[in-house]
């Protein structure tokens, strides 16, 4: 008997053909999460997945294809893991990662449940990985996808055992070409269809007004300044400023200039150049080790703080309290709280965290 598995499909081409790759082996069910409506925040099909027009196009391949679809309402949950904490870390000073607490919570956690109670064996996923288990150390790992251009490992740090166990990943052997022309070969209606950018409730990029619309708060005006903390001009609300910005400022030095950092309780925002920038140092909190074990001792990685970045020498050093410190060889550029610290052993995932400032 085959065994059953719930496919996660977004109406991309990625999520179809895994759907379509796992049809020879396991007895496969479509399941599309509705996360939000589309007239809360204003959809544009072009530019997210999740809208109506991607819940129909995931049934139209489910009809193609011949299994059954069904679609899962998740709104609740995605509003208090994934909307709410967001504009939180935001208001907060930070710039989060909202696709990497989907994925923790939603895609790997209510929809794994889900599953479980309808009795499947696993769930599957269109991401860019490898997962397999190591006889040795008796884990599963992940390892980065074969097109490593499209490789999502980055935003999986925070899998556990046991969700990796009852989780497939179907395309990570594939390149977004074959991916393409598999679904060209059965003929989907995705086959061509653009990748989603930006993130999926804010699909015209402007956060700042989306947390004012949806919090219903204002976020008051206050000072820029420059390392010294002399004034130099008026910003416009801290939460329109992540650092590392250099346009939108509004403000005319005669000089390139970049937000270095923010101070959320002064209302702040600090000012300088380019080389103000960069550091050697970075702490990650609420560490998760998916393919290892935490060390006990230094242990030299690749690391990177960013998802569009390739990786970087370091050395990790172990904390108390599910913490990290990593020390890179050459100091890198804009590092960022609120977004993930992710380390490497070649193409192995080891585990991540969420970037914190060090007081």
């Amino acid at each position: 008997m085959k065994k059953k598995v719930l496919v996660a499909m977004s109406g991309g081409v990625d999520s179809s053909v895994a759907a379509a790759v796992l049809m020879g082996e396991y007895e496969v069910t479509g399941a599309t999460m509705k996360l939000f409506t589309n007239e809360d925040i204003q959809l544009d099909r072009q530019k997210t997945c999740c809208s109506l027009d991607d819940v129909e196009d995931a049934r139209y391949v489910a009809h193609k294809l011949g299994f059954e679809h069904y679609v899962y309402n998740f709104g609740d949950r995605f509003k208090e893991c994934v909307i709410d904490r967001f504009n939180d870390a935001y208001s907060n000073g930070d710039t989060p990662n909202p696709c990497i607490d989907c994925n923790r919570f939603i895609k790997f956690n209510a929809l794994l449940k889900r599953a479980e109670l309808l009795g499947m064996d696993y769930i599957a996923t269109g991401h860019y990985v490898r997962r397999e288990f190591d006889e040795y150390s008796q884990r599963y790992i992940i390892r980065k996808g074969i097109d490593e251009s499209k490789d999502q490992s980055y935003v999986l740090y925070g899998m556990t055992q046991e969700q990796l166990a009852k989780t497939l990943f179907p395309v990570g052997n594939l390149t977004k070409n074959q991916t393409r022309a598999i679904a060209l070969e059965k003929g989907l209606i995705n086959a061509s269809k653009p990748d989603s950018q930006d993130i999926c409730f804010v699909p015209d990029g402007d956060y700042a007004g989306f947390i004012e619309r949806y919090t219903k708060q204002t976020f008051p005006k206050g000072n820029f300044i420059d390392r010294n903390g002399k004034v130099l001009g008026e910003h416009n609300g801290i939460i329109r400023y992540t650092i590392g910005q250099r346009k939108g400022l509004g403000i005319a030095l005669g000089v390139p200039t970049y937000v270095v950092s923010k101070n959320v309780a002064e209302n702040t925002v600090t000012l300088g150049s380019n080389d103000d920038l960069f550091t050697d140092t970075v702490y990650g909190r609420e560490v998760n080790w998916v393919s290892a074990e935490c060390p006990k001792e230094p242990l030299k990685v690749k690391a990177k703080v960013r998802y569009n970045q390739k990786e970087q020498p370091a050395v990790l050093y172990p904390l108390e309290n599910d913490c990290v410190k990593l020390i890179f060889d050459n100091p890198q550029r804009a590092v960022t709280s609120g977004q993930a610290v992710v380390f490497y052993d070649g193409d192995i995932l080891l585990g991540g965290g969420t970037i914190f400032l060090k007081k």
